[in-house]
């Protein structure tokens, strides 16, 4: 009432400041969307207030009101959070810390999240002083407290405060971290899992080695899966602050369990951190460059390879062999050739050959890490035969993925490989009863013939395109005018007009009307590779028959065609020198009336 009065308007007050005592009443209105408009417009009524009356009465006010829909709860969090110069600037920044508190103890994620993320902002605008006499306090609180939506709010606050406190406060927030990642409830401990790698980053070394590991090692082997990959989640961040002595007798036994544990989503978390984790232990080794040590590395990579092998990559869940398949192709650019070629290349070969088509497909799709690594002819004399094999599974998506890396793996083979080994794949594909396939195999010619020339596609691609017009099967003679779409430019002028334009107007008699309105398509896509000539005197006939076509979808392609920029540019041309050619005949006719005269 006393911020509604001050603010308000009327003829003992200020007009100008009606509107905010509007919004300010609709902080109170029974309708939540009001209220919800209100809180969004939160900084124009702390603006119209000033500071002094924002830090005095709004955030009181704000704070007593606390108690509403999620929603309206998720705004305010959020608004709070850059209020700092609406409340004086970072000198006055504690003042908003009460409501953020209370909004950090709601029963809703999103509203305690959004409040931390907001509270871990305005931590930055604090002072050290005003650190540990306004912040820390309300980190303890809520750590303490007795609902467990508060403590697990203070898990994301452990790291933004403790680089800037004493050794005496520092000790303490160590000690709640600890309580927490121990709380009874699993939500405290997820929430402190969580962050485990985000507080390990601001620690001292020594804190590291005495606190994180052993608390990384109790929350990996906690009771709830839940927890486990979480703390698997955090051994990435662990292992790039620990010195190489410490990995192996610290993070990797704790590693090792968690690639074995019960729980397939524990596995999932091993599989997806595999190459991150190496890739931080590698910058580790290449920073030292000590080749004894790699050593060590790679002989507890082959330690946990059989593991993975065996509990993951041959694991009954799905998922996990799916993760593990995602990221394992990464590890070829860290191990290098002759490691790839003796440690991974088994595993990739056992997941091209795995009966989960995600599985086969994750290997597909990354493998250009490994061409990278050991070069396509080593990968091609490993890979290629389940490759052909898998170019022929029954799921399509596993047939598209080997289609998708084809142009790739045919630039790298060259073009006599390519043809001796992959060309007729390739041209199978144009057949295949998928549309997706098909339309996929298309795109892959075009690419081929980019790579190889026009020469090439005259010679090997384009007699095998256009003996698919013959076919019995209408989708296949609509597959060779898709694929003449795709390759007319870049065979070029000569090759279409010679070879491929005769095919489609001879398919414009086709019986079914699908083919006939994909030739009048065809037509109007390859008008531009074709020359006037041939566009007048071969294709617009052509089309003006389609045009009276007795099927109206034939009839409107038709039609669209015809009336194509290509067409409409030789009408103006006409047109043009027809008009030139009038003139002319009318300056003739003009001299030759001034002669007689």
């Amino acid at each position: 009432r006393q911020l509604r009065r001050n603010g308000g308007g009327g003829a003992d007050g200020d007009d100008s400041l009606y509107p905010i005592a509007v919004l300010i009443d609709e902080l109170r209105n029974e309708d939540v969307q009001l209220r919800l408009n209100s809180i969004k417009k939160l900084s124009t009524i702390a603006l119209a207030l000033g500071v002094e009356r924002t830090r005095t009465e709004l955030l009181p006010f704000l704070t007593d009101t606390i108690y509403d829909e999620d929603e309206v709860l998720l705004a305010l969090a959020e608004q709070l959070g850059n209020f700092t110069m609406l409340v004086g600037g970072p000198e006055y920044v504690h003042c908003l810390l009460p409501p953020l508190e209370s909004l950090a103890t709601v029963e809703e994620t999103v509203v305690r999240d959004k409040a931390v993320e907001s509270l871990r902002k305005i931590s930055q605008e604090h002072s050290p002083v005003d650190l540990e006499v306004h912040f820390e306090p309300l980190v303890k609180r809520l750590a303490s407290g007795d609902w467990f939506t508060s403590r697990t709010s203070a898990c994301g606050l452990f790291s933004v405060c403790y680089p800037r406190v004493s050794s005496t406060v520092k000790a303490e927030i160590r000690q709640h971290f600890r309580t927490l990642c121990s709380d009874d409830t699993p939500m405290v401990r997820r929430a402190a899992a969580s962050k485990l790698g985000e507080f390990a980053k601001v620690l001292e070394l020594d804190y590291v080695k005495s606190d994180i590991i052993s608390l990384f090692t109790a929350l990996a082997s906690d009771e709830q899966d839940s927890v486990r990959l979480l703390a698997v989640e955090a051994c990435v961040s662990i292992a790039t602050l620990l010195p190489q002595e410490d990995l192996e007798s610290l993070v990797m036994p704790t590693l090792r369990q968690a690639a074995e544990d019960k729980s397939w989503r524990v596995r999932y978390m091993v599989a997806d951190k595999f190459s991150e984790t190496f890739v931080s232990l590698q910058m580790y080794l290449c920073f030292n460059c000590i080749h004894s040590v790699l050593t060590i590395w790679l002989s507890d990579l082959c330690l946990l390879c059989p593991v993975s092998e065996q509990e993951l990559v041959s694991d009954t869940n799905q998922h996990v062999k799916s993760a593990l398949a995602s990221v394992i192709m990464g590890l070829s650019t860290i191990l290098g050739k002759d490691n790839t070629i003796e440690h991974l290349l088994p595993l990739f070969l056992a997941q091209l050959k795995d009966e989960c088509p995600e599985v086969r497909l994750n290997i597909i799709s990354n493998l250009d890490c490994v061409n990278e690594v050991i070069g396509i002819r080593q990968l091609s004399q490993s890979l290629l035969p389940a490759i052909v094999e898998l170019a022929e599974d029954a799921k399509w998506r596993v047939r598209l993925a080997i289609i998708e890396y084809m142009p790739l793996l045919a630039g790298q083979l060259g073009v006599e490989f390519f043809d001796e080994k992959l060309n007729t794949l390739c041209m199978a594909w144009l057949i295949d009863h998928v549309y997706a396939i098909r339309e996929a195999a298309t795109c892959n010619l075009m690419k081929l013939v980019e790579k190889f020339g026009a020469e090439w596609a005259q010679n090997t691609i384009v007699p095998k395109v256009l003996g698919m017009a013959n076919d019995p099967n209408y989708l296949h003679r609509m597959t060779t005018l898709f694929c003449i779409n795709a390759l007319s430019e870049a065979c070029g002028q000569d090759i279409t007009t010679k070879q491929m334009l005769p095919v489609v107007l001879k398919m414009s008699n086709d019986q079914v009307a699908n083919v006939r309105f994909n030739v009048a398509k065809s037509l109007q896509k390859i008008g531009p590779v074709l020359d006037s000539n041939a566009l007048q005197t071969e294709v617009k006939p052509v089309l003006e028959k389609l045009a009276t076509d007795t099927d109206m979808d034939v009839k409107y392609f038709a039609q669209e065609a015809i009336s194509g920029k290509h067409f409409t540019l030789i009408n103006v041309n006409k047109l043009k020198m027809a008009i030139i050619k009038s003139e002319m005949h009318f300056n003739l006719l003009v001299f030759t009336v001034l002669v007689l005269a």
